[in-house]
C-alpha cells in the first residue's frame, strides 16, 4: 500500500486503542466489566452490535458464498425475515427467560435442570463458541498477508519465522487490549466508535463499485451467464446448487425457531440503560445495517464481474495467477513441487469468456476450473495429494477477496478498505473472546468454587480468562487445518452446541414434561453428531477415503449413499468423493438438531414422573416476588417515536419485503415466469437502488443517533464516577439476584424431603 493508505489505516486504529485505555477508568466492578453498568442507549448498542456482528471473516465468508451461488437464494430468505419480527413481538423465549430472573444461561440451566447439567452444557457451549470463533484470527492474519502482499515467512535473528504467526499475534493483542482494559465498557465504546467510522466507508466502497462497473453492460451479463439449475439471479432456477441451497435455508429456519434462546447472553443484551432501551435496540436492528449489507453485496458483485467478464480478462489472469502462487507458497512444503506448480500455472493462457457465445458457467466448469485442475493433476491423486489440494482449494476461494481488491482499489480507497477490515477484525475478535470468557467464568468456574471471589478477584480472573482464550485462539488457528468454506466450518462448529441446545432451552421454558435426562440426551446426541462429522471431514481425503478404497467398499458405499439421499434429490445428493466428505455441514447440523429434538422428547417421556412446576420457575401466581404490576405508559414525544419505529419495522417487513417483494413476485412468476433480464432488473432495483436509499437514510440517522448516544454514555459514566453509591447499587443488585435464583432452585427441588423439613 501507499504511505497515504498506511496513514489512513494507522491513525484511526490508534484512536480506537486509546479509547480502550481511556475507558478503563469506568470499569470499577464486576457489573461494569460484564454489563457496562447498564447505562448504554439504543443507538450505542445498535451501532456496536453491527460492528461486532459483521466482522472481517464474516465479510470474507459472505463473498466466498456469493461467488459460488450468486444472489438467487437470497430471494427465499424473505421467508426467514418475518420470523425474527414475530418472535420479537410475541416475546418467544425472551419473556419467559426474563421471568426466571436468571442473569445467565448457566443459572437458568441449573434452575430448570441441575448443577451437573449446568456445568456440562456450559462446557459444551464454551467449546463450541470458542471453536467456531477461533477461525477469526486465522482468517484475519491471512487476509492481511494477502491484501498487503506480505511474504509468508520472514527472518528474525537469523531464523525463518512464519509471518502468519506474527500477524495473528498482533491481531489478537489488539483485541486483548480492548478487552483487558474495561471489559464490556471498553467493548461498547470502541465498537460504537468503530461503527460510526465504518458507515462512511460502506458508502464510499459501494459508490466506487457502482461507478466503476456498468450494470447493464458488465455486471448483469456476468450474473446471468449460468447453466440451467444454477442461476445467480432466478430463484426458481437453483435446484442444482450444492452446499448453499434450499436445504441450507430450511436448516436456517429451523435454527431460528428451535435455537432462539441458545445464545442468550452472548452480546450486549445486559448493557441497556433500561429494558425499554434494550428492546428498542433490537427493533432498530432492522434498520441499523444501512450500507453494510449493500456494500458486502457490491464487493462480491465486483469480484464476480472482474473474474468472469471478458472486459477484465487481463486483470482476471493477474489476480488468479497471483492468488494461486501465494496459496502454493503457503500450503505446499516441497520446493520442487512448488516450482512445477508455478510452471504449469504460468502456462494457463488469458481466458476470454464470450458471454452468449461460449458455454455458460457452472459450479464444476468455470474460469477457475483450469487452475484447480492444474494443481490437482500436478499434485497427484493419492491421499496426501488430495489433502494438499483440499487445502489449496479452500484457501484459493477464501483469499480471493484480499487479492482481488488489492489489485482493484486505487490509492486512498485501498487504505479505507484496509482500515475497515482492521476495525471489523478488532471488534469481532474482542467481542467473541469476551463472550467465551464470560461463559467459562460465570457458568463453569464460578459454580465449581465453594467460596465467592471478591469483586477485585472476580475482575482479575475474568481478565486472565480472556488472555487464556486468546492463547487458545492463537494455538487453534496455528495448528488446525481448515478444509471447507468458512460458512461450513462455523456451521459445524456451532452445531456442537446448537445440535442439542434448542429443545433444552425451548422445552425448558415451555414444557412441563422436560427433565434432566432429556436435556443430557439431546446435548450428547447433538454434539456427538457434529463432532463426529467434523472429525470425518478432517481425515476424509487423507485417511478415510483411501482406507475405504483399499478395502474395496467404495462402489458399495457410493450406491448406499446415493440410495439414502435420493428421496431428497436434487437438494441433497450424497456420493463418495476422494477429496471431500459426502455429507456437508448444513446436512450434519440438520441431522444433529432433528436427532437432538427426538432424544430430548423421548428421554424425558421415558423418565417422566410428574409435571414440572413452571409457575415456581417463572415466579407467577402465588410464587410472584414482584407483586401485581400495573403498567401505564404516559404519552410523550419519545414514546410516540418509539411506536412509530416499531410500526415502521412491521410495515417494512410484512408490507414491503413479504407482501410486495415476495408474495406478489411469486404469484406473478407462477402465472408467467420472468426471463433472466427481469430478475436482473428486480435485483438491481430492490437490492441496490431501494436498499441504497434506505441505507443512506439509516446511515445518517444512526450516525447522528450514535454520536448523541455516545456523548450521553460518557456523561452517564462520568456521573457514576462521582456517585459511588450507584455502582454499589448495581453490584448489590447482581448479588441479590444471584441469591434469588439459587433460592428459587432450592424451592424447586421438591423431591428432597430433608429440604422440606428444613423449610
Amino acid at each position: 500500500m501507499h504511505w497515504i493508505d498506511w496513514l489512513i489505516t494507522i491513525i484511526p486504529v490508534g484512536l480506537v486503542l486509546w479509547l480502550a485505555f481511556y475507558s478503563r477508568r469506568y470499569a470499577r466492578g464486576v457489573a461494569d466489566f460484564l454489563a457496562a453498568g447498564r447505562v448504554a442507549g439504543r443507538y450505542v448498542i445498535c451501532v456496536g452490535d453491527l460492528e461486532a456482528g459483521l466482522g472481517l471473516y464474516t465479510m470474507v465468508m459472505l463473498v466466498e458464498v456469493n461467488y459460488q451461488t450468486g444472489y438467487a437464494l437470497s430471494f427465499w430468505e424473505y421467508l426467514v425475515a418475518p420470523l425474527s419480527i414475530v418472535m420479537a413481538l410475541t416475546g418467544y423465549c425472551t419473556y419467559r427467560y426474563r421471568e426466571t430472573k436468571a442473569l445467565s444461561m448457566g443459572q437458568f440451566l441449573e434452575l430448570r435442570y441441575n448443577r451437573s447439567f449446568r456445568i456440562f452444557a456450559s462446557f459444551i457451549r464454551a467449546t463450541s463458541e470458542t471453536l467456531a470463533n477461533g477461525i477469526g484470527p486465522a482468517v484475519a492474519a491471512n487476509f492481511f498477508i494477502y491484501y498487503l502482499g506480505l511474504p509468508h515467512r520472514w527472518m528474525v535473528g537469523g531464523f525463518e519465522v512464519p509471518l502468519y504467526a506474527t500477524v495473528m499475534a498482533l491481531c489478537l493483542l489488539m483485541a486483548v487490549i480492548v478487552m483487558w482494559t474495561g471489559g464490556r465498557v471498553s467493548l461498547l465504546i470502541t465498537d460504537c466508535i468503530q461503527g460510526l467510522m465504518s458507515y462512511p466507508i460502506f458508502v464510499i466502497i459501494t459508490v466506487y463499485v457502482l461507478t466503476t462497473f456498468s450494470w447493464s453492460g458488465e455486471i448483469s451479463p456476468a450474473l446471468m451467464d449460468r447453466v440451467p439449475g444454477q442461476s445467480f439471479l432466478n430463484p426458481f432456477d437453483i435446484e442444482q446448487l450444492r452446499d448453499f441451497n434450499i436445504f441450507a435455508l430450511a436448516v436456517t429456519v429451523m435454527i431460528r425457531i428451535l435455537n432462539r434462546a441458545s445464545w442468550f447472553g452472548a452480546d450486549n443484551t445486559g448493557s441497556g440503560r433500561t429494558p425499554h432501551e434494550q428492546k428498542m435496540a433490537g427493533i432498530l436492528g432492522t434498520w441499523r445495517n444501512g450500507f453494510a449489507m449493500v456494500m458486502c453485496t457490491m464487493v462480491a458483485i465486483a469480484i464476480i464481474t472482474v473474474l468472469t467478464h471478458e472486459n477484465f480478462a487481463r486483470d482476471a489472469r493477474v489476480i488468479r495467477q497471483e492468488l494461486s502462487r501465494k496459496v502454493i507458497e503457503e500450503v505446499v512444503a516441497d520446493a520442487g513441487m512448488r516450482d512445477r506448480l508455478r510452471t504449469n500455472l504460468d502456462a494457463i493462457p488469458e481466458q476470454r469468456h464470450r458471454i452468449g457465445i461460449d458455454a455458460p458457467l457452472s459450479q464444476k466448469h468455470n474460469l477457475d476450473t483450469p487452475y484447480l485442475d492444474t494443481v490437482s493433476d500436478t499434485l497427484g491423486k493419492d491421499g496426501e495429494s488430495n489433502f494438499i489440494f483440499q487445502k489449496f482449494r479452500t484457501k484459493y476461494f477464501q483469499m480471493m477477496t484480499a487479492v482481488s481488491f488489492r489489485e482493484m482499489l486505487p490509492i486512498g480507497l485501498a487504505g479505507l478498505f484496509c482500515l475497515l477490515m482492521v476495525m471489523l477484525m478488532i471488534s469481532t475478535d474482542a467481542s467473541r473472546m469476551f463472550n467465551s470468557t464470560t461463559v467459562i467464568m460465570q457458568d463453569i468456574i464460578m459454580p465449581l468454587r465453594r467460596t465467592p471471589l471478591t469483586p477485585e478477584q472476580h475482575v482479575l480472573w475474568l481478565r486472565m480468562s480472556a488472555v487464556m482464550v486468546a492463547v487458545f485462539f492463537f494455538l487453534f488457528s496455528m495448528y488446525f487445518v481448515q478444509l471447507d468454506y468458512i460458512r461450513m466450518f462455523t456451521t459445524i462448529m456451532a452445531g456442537v452446541w446448537l445440535g442439542g441446545a434448542g429443545p433444552v432451552m425451548v422445552f425448558g421454558l415451555y414444557s412441563r414434561f422436560g427433565n434432566t435426562a432429556g436435556a443430557f440426551a439431546a446435548v450428547i446426541f447433538g454434539s456427538g453428531v457434529s463432532l463426529a462429522g467434523m472429525f470425518l471431514q478432517r481425515i476424509w481425503a487423507q485417511y478415510a477415503y483411501p482406507f475405504i478404497d483399499r478395502m474395496g467398499w467404495a462402489e458399495a458405499g457410493d450406491k448406499f449413499l446415493r440410495a439414502v439421499s435420493s428421496p431428497f434429490s436434487p437438494y441433497i445428493e450424497w456420493h463418495l468423493d476422494p477429496v471431500k466428505f459426502p455429507i456437508n455441514s448444513w446436512e450434519l447440523l440438520g441431522i444433529a438438531m432433528t436427532g437432538g429434538l427426538i432424544c430430548y422428547v423421548g428421554a424425558s417421556l421415558l423418565t417422566y414422573r410428574k409435571p414440572y412446576n413452571l409457575e415456581r420457575m417463572l415466579h407467577r401466581g402465588k410464587y410472584s416476588i414482584d407483586g401485581e404490576k400495573h403498567i401505564k405508559s404516559p404519552w410523550t414525544w419519545r414514546s410516540f417515536i418509539d411506536r412509530w419505529l416499531a410500526w415502521s419495522v412491521f410495515a417494512y417487513t410484512f408490507g414491503y419485503q413479504i407482501g410486495l417483494c415476495f408474495v406478489v413476485v411469486v404469484i406473478w412468476n407462477v402465472i408467467s415466469p420472468w426471463p433472466a433480464e427481469w430478475w436482473s432488473l428486480y435485483f438491481y432495483v430492490n437490492s441496490l437502488l431501494i436498499a441504497g436509499v434506505i441505507g443512506v437514510i439509516s446511515t445518517v440517522w444512526f450516525m447522528i443517533g450514535g454520536i448523541i448516544d455516545t456523548r450521553r454514555l460518557f456523561r452517564d459514566l462520568d456521573a457514576r464516577l462521582d456517585n459511588p453509591l450507584d455502582n454499589g447499587r448495581v453490584e448489590n443488585h447482581v448479588s441479590l439476584m444471584d441469591k434469588a435464583v439459587f433460592q428459587a432452585k432450592d424451592l424447586n427441588d421438591e423431591d428432597s424431603e430433608e429440604k422440606k423439613k428444613q423449610r
